[in-house]
């Protein structure tokens, strides 16, 4: 009997060590997570943050870009690509500046908050990246022209105009490239927090995807 109530206590205490070692790493794995998620938070925030001082910089310069000479005046609203460049970077800095504020506030990471994060970032990049190559495209053409559609070397004649342009232009990708990075920080956040299906092989030998719950 008393052989019998010790292997008993010996089980008894076994489990009870088990159970305060998963307690314990379970604590451990909630701090270091806790850790990383708050940095990984504020490294995301920054990179949300960023494209808002380049965006509105590309604004500014455009929407002051116009130039007066002997041979006429030009200024950037006469131009549909420089006006869709004006919007896309106002947009993009006004969503940026929200997304920041978002992410930087602590809360539990659900589908639906991955998904509206992961969508805007994809609608927002491919809208700014539109944005700089019609302008790019524009400004090839005014640097080098076309004699096919006798489009002239206009930077020739409007330089300062040209230059502004560009300087905008160029920091318009600059944005692309910060919002190139949110789409793939997003994108992985999404997809990497659920796991793929599981294959298994039914009672008919058919194979069928089991999604975990």
């Amino acid at each position: 009997m008393m052989k019998t109530m010790s292997e008993e206590e010996r089980k008894q205490n076994k489990q009870a060590r088990g159970v305060t070692a998963v307690a314990l790493g379970g604590e451990e794995a909630a701090a270091s997570g806790g850790a990383d998620g708050g940095d990984g938070r504020a490294a995301e925030t920054l990179l949300r943050v960023t494209p808002v001082g380049l965006c509105v910089a590309a604004l500014v310069i455009m929407l002051k870009n116009a130039q007066d000479n002997d041979y006429g005046a030009i200024s950037y609203a006469d131009l549909t690509a420089f006006k869709y460049l004006v919007y896309a970077n106002g947009v993009c800095a006004a969503y940026s500046l929200f997304s920041a504020f978002y992410v930087a506030v602590p809360r539990p990471m659900t589908l639906s908050r991955s998904w509206t994060l992961f969508f805007l970032d994809q609608v927002l990049t491919y809208a700014i990246l539109a944005a700089g190559t019609m302008s790019a495209e524009l400004m090839y053409l005014a640097h080098y022209g076309d004699v096919k559609v006798t489009w002239s070397k206009e930077c020739n004649v409007f330089g300062s105009f040209c230059k502004r342009a560009t300087t905008s232009v160029g920091i318009t990708f600059a944005s692309v490239a910060c919002y190139v990075l949110l789409s793939l920080v997003s994108s992985y956040r999404l997809f990497s927090a659920y796991e793929t299906p599981i294959p298994f092989i039914s009672s008919k030998g058919l194979e069928i995807a089991s999604f975990p719950h």
